[in-house]
């Protein structure tokens, strides 16, 4: 907790300024009792009435100058929390985006926005009570007990009783309700990532028809929640009723021993009347250290979620001295590169070596778990080779920055992914300064032109979240657009013709190889995408098995002859 609370710093200055505010707040309620004693045993019982204007009128100025400075007081600290909030969600996004692909395996999509949103609120809401309540509550509790006892020592022996009851109340809800909020908290992402698949997957559910399966499971995560909610409700709700059980039968001693003390002599009406204050003043202090110690554990809890967030320090990370390629012909060499995924027994790639010559198509084929998209996570760098190196214009890219490496790529993705916007925004995010003419000429050499002319609005027509409203060939050609739009050094297509029909496909690589200036790489299971590349590499387990042209392999690899055969008959064969 208190490491995250070192991103205050920004705030110091309001900080003090709330101290200083709740300090004077503090002081100030413990002022009103003794105001009202004198009001009591001087004005009231003496007839003084001049007195009791006099005092009664510095009484409310002093009620209204506390409630001010409470008011303020909670505006800053409002303000601070929320710019906490705000300072961890950037850090924390800032993280998450710097992680390799290993270390968002590691966490979970969904717990990961659980991190972000929820545990941040946590951690939030937490910082607003300890500004308001650890500052007065422990000033209020030792005031109020050092002021009683100046009233009557004898009649604070009642505190020796009442403050050890409360405390061990408040010890055993915190024993109890600590290991409750962690459950929360887990049982919080499981319920999110139930969700989020249920969502993301509800095609497949449907196909499936297990939808009530996926209903059962969902119910099962959400009964798991509301389960430990009500323990936790249930927990604080019973916090209340005792602490105010304890003051109530406080209150009546108080009044009952006060009373003996008053037939006695020994404490005049107004001081009575004032230590009950004092007691309330306490005993609710008490209370709002309660408060604290019911918030605390499970804020302690997603601040530790938080904080396992930023401590992870990246793997891949940029070189101290990085380099810059001192030209840029785009040729991409793979030099014995050896990788193997965490965890694995076996590698997915094995001294694999290849050259894509620049200004060339290579096109790497082979079939499925053969480690085709492997060599593009490696290129873009998602992870870092086991042995070996990866060469960009002569230049291992572990000494280039990652922003210079992957900017020198056009990538498009197994899996297209689109963002909610425009069609034109969509393609514009490969280059964010396009010009309207740029993001034409991008989608006619995708091959998208036809479409978006046909679509409402054209290029201002709304993709869905996800690309729901388009087809599958149809996301994939403005994926293809938002690479082609860069103008990189190099073309890098994990699959990424996979959904377009074979005139398109053809279409769409002939615009390619018009566009010598760049390397292009192809990694398809298709044979007709791959048989007119300048080379073509043939992996199979992990390993380089072939490299050549299509009529040499035919004759010579084993392998991509069978690859071939079963897409083409043998008549298209010869």
């Amino acid at each position: 907790m208190f490491k995250i609370f070192k991103n205050l710093s920004p705030f110091s200055g309001t900080l003090t300024l709330v101290l200083f505010l709740l300090i004077f707040q503090s002081l100030a309620d413990l002022y009103l009792p003794t105001l009202m004693s004198d009001i009591v045993d001087i004005g009231i019982i003496q007839g003084n009435t001049s007195y009791i204007y006099k005092q009664g009128l510095f009484m409310l100025a002093v009620s209204i100058t506390s409630a001010a400075a409470m008011i303020y007081s909670s505006f800053l600290s409002a303000r601070v929390a929320t710019g906490l909030g705000k300072i961890l969600r950037s850090k924390v996004f800032s993280r998450i985006e710097s992680y390799s692909l290993n270390e968002f395996n590691l966490f979970g999509t969904a717990s990961l926005i659980t991190r972000t949103t929820n545990d941040v609120n946590q951690v939030q809401q937490v910082l607003i009570v300890i500004l308001r309540m650890m500052v007065t509550a422990p000033i209020t509790c030792i005031g109020g007990i050092a002021l009683a006892v100046a009233k009557d020592a004898k009649l604070s022996g009642i505190f020796a009783i009442i403050l050890p009851l409360l405390t061990i109340v408040l010890f055993l809800i915190a024993k109890k309700g600590i290991p409750l909020f962690n459950a929360m908290q887990i049982k919080t992402d499981t319920l999110n990532r139930i969700f989020r698949e249920g969502l993301t997957g509800v095609k497949v559910i449907r196909a499936f028809d297990q939808g009530e399966y996926e209903e059962a499971r969902f119910s099962q995560a959400n009964r798991d929640f509301t389960d430990t909610s009500i323990r936790v409700n249930r927990l604080m709700a019973s916090t209340m009723p005792l602490m105010m059980l304890i003051m109530n039968v406080s209150t009546i001693a108080i009044v009952w021993f006060g009373g003996i003390r008053i037939d006695h002599g020994n404490m005049q009406v107004g001081d009575l009347m004032a230590f009950i204050q004092y007691a309330m003043l306490i005993m609710f202090s008490l209370v709002m250290m309660s408060f604290i110690f019911i918030m605390i554990p499970r804020a302690e809890a997603s601040a530790k979620r938080i904080n396992e967030v930023l401590d992870i320090i990246p793997e891949i990370s940029d070189s101290e001295e990085t380099k810059t390629p001192s030209h840029n012909s785009g040729q991409l060499e793979f030099k014995n590169v050896v990788f193997r995924y965490p965890g694995a027994e076996d590698p997915a790639l094995s001294k694999v070596s290849f050259t894509a010559q620049a200004g060339k198509t290579t096109a790497i084929i082979g079939g499925t778990g053969s480690g085709k998209s492997t060599l593009a996570n490696l290129i873009l760098r998602f992870y870092d080779v086991e042995q070996g190196e990866i060469l960009l214009n002569g230049i291992d890219i572990r000494h280039m920055s990652q922003k210079d490496l992957r900017s020198r790529i056009g990538f498009v993705s197994q899996k297209t992914v689109l963002f909610s916007g425009t069609v034109s925004e969509n393609i514009q995010y490969g280059k964010i300064t396009a010009s309207e003419n740029e993001i034409i000429q991008a989608a006619g050499m995708a091959q998208a032109t036809e479409f978006i002319n046909e679509a409402k609005d054209n290029y201002n027509f709304i993709i869905s979240q996800g690309g729901s409203n388009v087809s599958g060939g149809q996301k994939q050609r403005i994926a293809i657009a938002r690479a082609l739009i860069r103008k990189p050094e190099i073309y890098l297509f994990d699959d990424s013709f996979s959904a377009l029909d074979y005139k398109t496909d053809q279409q769409l690589r002939s615009a390619l190889k018009k566009d010598t200036e760049r390397t292009t790489i192809i990694i398809a299971q298709r044979v007709s995408t791959v048989m007119e590349a300048d080379q073509i590499i043939v992996l199979d387990q992990g390993e380089v098995i072939s490299t050549g042209k299509h009529t040499e392999l035919i004759n010579s690899c084993s392998i991509y002859r069978e690859i071939v055969s079963s897409q083409f008959s043998e008549e298209e064969i010869s």
